[in-house]
């Protein structure tokens, strides 16, 4: 096990410039809007006065996420005055208001369901993880809108009957582990028995998974993400039992599926390059589970050597073009740090 890749101060500078670069750029924009009448065609700015920028509301959350751990991990950033004044600027209980204003429509209950959900909810954990006093505060003006998904997270699994398992931004299992992560720092009883509930419900059966992947455009490997969710909400005895069941094979390199690299064809295709993300969110989940083996487990280091061959494949082109670098810094970061 090498585990010589980590996220170094060198590199959390050239993320952090990256990302600064496209937080607050407006254009190009794709937007999750349902338009009823001619007074909801407003620009990304007028409906959403913090995620305006950075391609898509989702991955304006995923570029603040970044911005704030970095600041966070390195406080003594060459671009940490610069992270400071944008989110002192942006987060304020008038432009929460304002991004709450605009999920108050009843024909948005669907808005980034679940995948934004889940990131602005590991968002709000972070902030509350923040020792200064401007992290506090900005968790404090950032709250209103975490419980607002909070909300909608539980509603919403309540009524769903059967998981999407997918390698894309419906995920159930990817969005279900980080509302997990956020209930146990905001202390909501309620989201988290409701996200337990129903990963054991859902996946707790789940045995010989085959890994018939990637498709052509995952960003999320269905199984991994499915094995975190399960590391996240079942105890670590009954964790062990199940991951025996799910990979009975992992030892040998079994699903041979997961343990090789994804090829990416062509980085200006904004779907293509969700390999690259796959390769990132594959060495996060696979170093996640590495962390939860035991100590003399050959599993391991296997693992880790994986792990960290999917990162070098697609680090070297974090900012190859701006269909993958309006994220991939941010999914690198989860890999580099396994978060």
């Amino acid at each position: 096990m090498s585990g010589t890749l980590t996220l170094t101060p060198e590199l959390a500078s050239r993320f952090a410039a990256i990302t600064l670069g496209h937080v607050t750029r407006e254009y190009p924009y794709k937007p999750d809007h349902i338009v009823t009448g001619s007074g909801d065609l407003q620009s990304q700015r007028e409906q959403h006065p913090i995620f305006y920028g950075s391609f898509d509301w989702h991955g304006c959350v995923l570029g603040y996420w970044l911005l704030c751990r970095l600041y966070r991990r390195f406080p003594h950033l060459p671009q940490a005055a610069q992270i400071r004044e944008l989110v002192n600027t942006h987060f304020t209980e008038e432009n929460i208001e304002g991004e709450l204003a605009y999920l108050a429509h009843p024909m948005r209950s669907t808005f980034e369901r679940p995948y934004g959900w889940g990131w602005l909810l590991l968002f709000a954990t972070e902030l509350a993880e923040h020792p200064s006093a401007e992290g506090k505060r900005w968790s404090s003006h950032l709250a209103p809108l975490a419980d607002e998904f909070a909300r909608r997270f539980v509603d919403f699994l309540a009524r769903l009957t059967y998981p999407v398992r997918s390698g894309v931004h419906s995920s159930s299992a990817f969005a279900m582990g980080f509302a997990d992560r956020y209930a146990a720092a905001a202390k909501n009883d309620v989201l988290s028995r409701a996200v337990r509930d129903k990963a054991r419900a859902w996946f707790g059966g789940d045995r010989a998974c085959q890994a018939w992947e990637p498709s052509g455009e995952d960003f999320l490997s269905p199984s991994l993400v499915e094995v975190e969710c399960m590391r996240r909400t079942l105890p670590a005895g009954e964790f062990a039992d199940w991951l025996g069941g799910f990979f009975p094979s992992l030892e040998k390199s079994e699903p041979a599926a997961l343990f090789k690299p994804a090829d990416v064809s062509d980085r200006t295709d904004g779907r293509i390059v969700h390999l690259d993300g796959l390769n990132f969110s594959r060495a996060w989940c696979l170093r996640k589970i590495a962390q939860a083996l035991p100590a003399g487990d050959k599993r391991r280091s296997l693992l880790e050597d994986v792990a960290e061959a999917h990162i070098r494949v697609s680090l070297p082109h974090i900012d190859d073009d701006y269909m993958g670098s309006h994220w991939l810094a941010t999914y690198a970061t989860l890999a580099l740090e396994a978060v």
